[in-house]
């Protein structure tokens, strides 16, 4: 708990799922939480939440696909806490279809936010942590970049794509900087809700009542790697229910 508290943490896509429950239990063992996502009024209230309890927290309304957004989000830790130590890239979309169905824009979409997102991100915060000797990035992949199945050809893509770029940037991060990806398999969250495929949709909204597990999951596997000593960096996380082949 140590190695997180007083940490300064921005998390994309956090207004809900994944990025809500890392953003609570960071701010439960002591980190300070900038929070960004499109919902500014889940933003809020999930603020308002933290500092309830006695935590320190601003949100931003952040929009992944823009660059300048990511900017944002990283200049407002620096200005509301002097430093960003920690950037959780989590704000991911999966429009889940099978390919047949020529689905375009939405390829198009999950190409901006789940590849593009994690680079404008690694664009705002790298030279910071550069001038600073020191940062950790934590970015949200997917066992689908471990598994391909049908109808998530493209999800599946873009997540490779994102085990990729952050392997690369892990090796070229020298000895000040960690870099750490988690993979979650099916989790309790609106994931399913995206699909516009009906019959997709319903399969896979049945799969997360069956054997999905919650979000606190995958926050605690995030909060363990930031939790580290700072010469010890956890590379890669997988995280799933136990009943998932």
């Amino acid at each position: 708990m140590s190695e997180i508290d007083g940490k300064v943490v921005a998390i994309t896509g956090a207004g809900s799922g994944i990025g809500e429950a890392t953003a609570l239990l960071l701010a439960e063992r002591g980190a300070r939480l900038v929070v960004g996502g499109r919902r500014s009024e889940r933003l809020a209230d999930l603020v308002a939440r933290i500092e309830k309890a006695g935590g320190e927290a601003v949100h931003l309304r952040t929009d992944v696909t823009r660059r300048d957004d990511l900017h944002a989000l990283v200049g407002l830790a620096r200005e509301r806490f002097g430093r960003l130590d920690v950037l959780v890239s989590n704000a991911g979309v999966g429009t889940i279809s099978p390919l047949d169905d020529l689905r375009v824009e939405e390829w198009d979409h999950m190409v901006d936010v789940n590849i593009k997102g994690v680079l404008h991100g690694i664009g705002a915060a790298l030279p910071v942590f550069r001038a600073q000797g020191g940062g950790h990035f934590v970015t949200t992949a997917s066992t689908a970049a471990f598994r391909i199945v049908p109808t998530m050809a493209v999800y599946a893509g873009t997540k490779v794509a994102v085990r990729a770029i952050c392997e690369g940037l892990r090796q070229e991060a020298g000895d000040s900087l960690r870099v750490t990806t988690v993979s979650p398999g099916m989790i309790g969250t609106e994931f399913a809700d995206a699909s516009s495929n009906p019959r997709v949709r319903a399969e896979l909204s049945a799969a997360r009542d069956r054997i999905a597990i919650p979000p606190a999951a995958v926050a605690r596997a995030i909060a363990y790697a930031i939790g580290q000593p700072a010469d010890v960096d956890v590379n890669e996380i997988v995280v799933r229910p136990t009943a998932q082949s």
